[in-house]
């Protein structure tokens, strides 16, 4: 399976299926964007429960992209707060439909880029 086109998808597809650890049975749809060919997802929920606050207790997990279901992990990078700015932006280019702009506003702000994880693609 080629990986290398999955950034690619997700910087055509709007919802893109997330899976947190290895216990959910369940695709949730979350937002997801690309910046430097690399996948960033943030936490649209504050919950307990989240994908995110999963994600910090085990990092493995699985996202579901035109079809094919990939196995990831997801970090925290150690340059995310050089990358801040750029995510945001990526995150108001993409979703800037009349239905979606006032949740990407939402979405950059600090309690939402607080929220942010790489998503890394496992070689299969």
């Amino acid at each position: 399976m080629n990986t290398g086109k999955v950034p690619d998808s997700i910087r055509t597809t709007n919802l893109i299926g997330i899976k947190a650890g290895l216990t959910r049975t369940d695709f949730l749809e979350i937002w997801m964007v690309v910046v430097h060919d690399r996948i960033f997802a943030r936490s649209w929920g504050l919950a307990e429960k989240s994908w995110y606050n999963c994600f910090l207790e085990n990092p493995q997990g699985q996202i579901s992209c035109d079809g094919n279901i990939y196995d990831i992990e997801a970090i925290i990078p150690s340059d995310i707060h050089d990358l801040t700015d750029e995510i945001n932006d990526a995150y108001l280019t993409k979703y800037n439909s009349d239905h979606n702009i006032r949740y990407s506003k939402a979405i950059i702000r600090k309690e939402h880029i607080s929220r942010t994880m790489e998503i890394i693609i496992k070689d299969l």
